[in-house]
């Protein structure tokens, strides 16, 4: 069947006779305005490509980025919670700029006594409250868990003047810093380590009061140097608690001291293994660099078991070196059940590893490390070859926390080892996504402080990938869902409920992360619904991918803007999304197109001095005659002249080939909603077939509320159904089907106003 498309803008013949549309005059002067259209380009928006991050999106011939190493002495009083450290930190400024001071971030103050972060957000008397709640909030001293600076010292042992401001703090250099040179500088500090189930936090420890034993997931836990580029200067703006962080990489020599009877692992290589392994453990290891199928348990939970009833008094030093590494964390505890898998990336072996206490049995110790290992070649596979030599799973209470080559993540079964899908699926996602963050921001090192959707964002992106992959890898755990990952985002009909919401509590997602209503649906759920609808919907698969790891191979230890990403996609791909960026990250809009009316008109023929004339009969116009079989009397077959003076234009060839469509649909769409989106309609014919048609945004671009398009046919359509796969997050199905449902036959009258958003 061939069919025929036509966009009708200007006029149509009806009869013999021209109809033109003629525009009214008015006695007042027509008053101008400003470009509008949804298609102008990002000109306003974006910042001036320069010498650092050009037009194309990739990092400038001048780009250029800080370095801070990192020498740090580490002690855990477990008996206390205390955690006391000493750091040198080298400082290499590759700016073309002297710098007079350094500023230095102390996160852990957003937990001290004095913190304005805990009356941000004010609030009234709950009506119903937790008691636990209750007492933290009323009655309970308030906990002091901000850093206690012992000293600030150059490298002569000489101090160093400083000023703390919440959690920033500057410290002013006797000289300048010139560019390229470097400083070394040293803080002696500590805190009351935070318990976090009850006092929260990315960072602290969990209390496990049958045993009376802890395990902390320690993060945030040193002095950290803040990001200095082209884009920010200093990224100095406060820790609030949402907005999260922004760093410079570097290298890093840690030692952690810690009850000797405690496992340990940490963000880089553990330099001195056979020191702190047992000679059991030296064997397992070996056995589980070997093995790429399942993994091999390095501390038993019998071990853990006995471990649990003893409190040993001496010290164990654990080393370790990161090269290259954007933040340090670690995770301690007698309670650490520990297993190893490797995993083949491309020919390099990379160690997947979970730690969890016995809690978190059964489910852990089945799934935790194969989430870690397929979400490794996912991730890899769609962006760069994971280059560290190992990722860790760390099983803590209510959390779901990322640092370079360890996470924290929560899913802990009932006390008698039963669990729910729920718990399941819910476990298996925050590790895929925890261990995907080793991507984004921590090698593709976005500022996390002032855009959160760009590691977010794009990390559930690649979560909802990675989940679909697991459910075909480990088929088995994906049964009673037929087959299919319970995706909790990510498909475009996910993010409905908050695009249609009040407007008044939406935010764009090119917003600071502490100001808006909602940060998981504005951070997470859209920008991956957006990058979702992109790749399937938009650009296709194959263009997408390519822009895509394009965009994270020229970013992969390097500081890119959202402008960096918006223009990669477009410079990779070859294709023009500056509508989709205005409309889905810097406004609220929603998407909302609807079938407004459907016409039939059937052909005519009429001779004229200047040559013959092809003419449209409406439906219900008189001169509609039709057959006893309901076919128009006047067809292109039947209509000789017409058929004639058309085919003189082709080759006896071409004629054989040509169809002959015998029925013609005017088809006008509205879009209630702001946001452009292709049109895509299935046309169901009344033999029971179907095909379906997509036309590009740009059918918007010249009208901003509604489209026509003409569909010729030699079968008559049955029904139209508009995005009949959910692909494009409209938010009113209602109008999307022709005829419209029984009950409701005044399919032109469309209601004017939509329900308040």
């Amino acid at each position: 069947m061939k069919r025929i498309h036509f966009y009708i803008f200007a006029f149509l013949f009806l009869g013999s006779n021209f109809v033109f549309a003629q525009e009214q005059q008015d006695d007042k002067k027509p008053q101008g305005h400003i470009n509008q259209n949804k298609f102008r380009q990002l000109y306003q928006e974006f910042s001036t490509p320069n010498m650092y991050r050009t037009a194309s999106g990739a990092p400038g011939k001048a780009y250029y980025q800080q370095q801070a190493d990192y020498e740090m002495d580490i002690e855990l009083d477990d008996k206390n919670q205390k955690l006391y450290g000493v750091e040198t930190i080298t400082y290499t400024n590759n700016s073309p700029d002297d710098l007079e001071y350094l500023w230095v971030q102390l996160d852990q103050n957003v937990r001290a006594k004095n913190s304005q972060a805990s009356l941000k957000n004010g609030g009234r008397i709950p009506r119903l409250q937790k008691a636990s709640t209750f007492v933290n909030s009323y009655v309970a001293d308030p906990f002091d868990g901000g850093f206690n600076i012992d000293y600030v010292r150059d490298a002569k042992g000489k101090p160093l003047s400083f000023v703390i401001n919440e959690t920033m703090m500057r410290i002013d250099l006797p000289k300048k810093l010139t560019s390229g040179s470097k400083v070394s500088f040293s803080i002696k500090w500590w805190y009351n380590i935070n318990n976090h189930v009850t006092k929260r936090g990315r960072s602290g420890y969990e209390f496990f009061e049958k045993d009376g034993n802890y395990a902390y997931v320690i993060a945030q836990f040193f002095p950290r140097m803040a990001v200095y580029n082209d884009v920010e200067g200093w990224q100095n703006y406060q820790f609030w608690g949402n907005g999260e962080f922004a760093l410079p990489f570097g290298n890093y020599n840690v030692n952690i001291t810690v009850p000797a009877d405690h496992v340990l692992d940490a963000t880089g290589k553990l330099q001195n293994r056979k020191k702190v392994f047992t000679s059991k453990m030296m064997d397992r290891y070996e056995q589980a660099l070997q093995s790429f199928d399942k993994p091999v348990i390095i501390v038993t939970q019998e071990e853990v078991e006995a471990a649990e009833k003893n409190f040993s008094n001496k010290k164990k030093t654990w080393k370790f070196y990161a090269e290259n590494v954007r933040d340090f964390a670690f995770a301690s505890s007698r309670k650490f059940i520990w297993d190893m898998q490797a995993v083949d990336i491309n020919g390099t072996k990379i160690m997947a590893v979970s730690m969890y206490p016995k809690e978190g049995n059964p489910l852990w110790e089945e799934y935790s490390t194969k989430a870690v290992a397929s979400a490794l070649k996912t991730y890899s596979k769609h962006t760069f070859d994971y280059p560290y030599h190992k990722a860790i799973s760390v099983h803590a209470k209510n959390q779901g926390m990322e640092y370079p080559m360890i996470c924290w993540n929560y899913g802990r079964p009932n006390e008698d080892g039963t669990y729910s899908e729920r718990t399941k699926f819910g476990m298996i996602s925050v590790i895929i996504h925890e261990v995907g963050h080793n991507f984004f921001p921590m090698i593709v090192n976005s500022d996390e402080r002032q855009w959160g959707w760009m590691d977010e964002g794009l990390d559930t992106f690649m979560q909802y990938l990675s989940e679909q992959e697991f459910a075909k890898e480990f088929p088995e755990s994906v049964a009673s869902t037929d087959g299919k990952y319970p995706s909790r985002r990510g498909a475009p009909s996910k993010i409905v409920p908050y695009m249609k919401g009040n407007q008044e509590r939406l935010s764009p997602i090119m917003s600071n992360p502490e100001n808006v209503f909602k940060l998981g649906p504005n951070a997470y759920g859209k920008p991956a619904t957006g990058l979702n609808i992109l790749r399937e919907t938009i650009m296709g698969q194959e263009a997408f991918d390519h822009a895509f790891k394009t965009y994270a191979q020229r970013w992969m230890f390097k500081h890119p803007t959202p402008e960096d990403f918006f223009r990669t996609m477009e410079d990779a791909s070859g294709i023009d999304l500056d509508w989709f960026w205005r409309g889905w990250f810097y406004t609220t809009d929603f998407v909302d197109i609807g079938i407004e009316s459907v016409e039939q008109y059937q052909v005519g023929t009429r001779a004229g001095k200047t040559g013959d004339f092809v003419y449209f009969i409406p439906q219900d116009d008189p001169r509609y005659n039709k057959d006893n079989e309901g076919q128009a009397v006047l067809s292109m077959e039947q209509n000789a002249p017409l058929k004639e003076y058309l085919m003189d234009n082709f080759s006896e060839q071409e004629r054989n080939a040509m169809k002959n469509p015998k029925y013609f649909y005017e088809v006008t769409f509205n879009k209630p909603g702001g946001l452009v989106m292709p049109i895509i309609v299935e046309c169901t014919y009344e033999d029971g077939s179907s095909e379906m048609i997509k036309y590009p945004a740009q059918i918007w671009r010249k009208n901003d509320d509604s489209a026509q398009i003409v569909i010729a046919s030699d079968k008559a359509i049955k029904t139209l159904q508009l995005d009949p796969k959910l692909e494009t997050a409209d938010i009113d199905t209602t109008n999307n089907a022709w005829p419209r449902e029984e009950g409701n036959t005044d399919f032109n009258k469309f209601k004017e106003n939509k329900v308040k958003q």
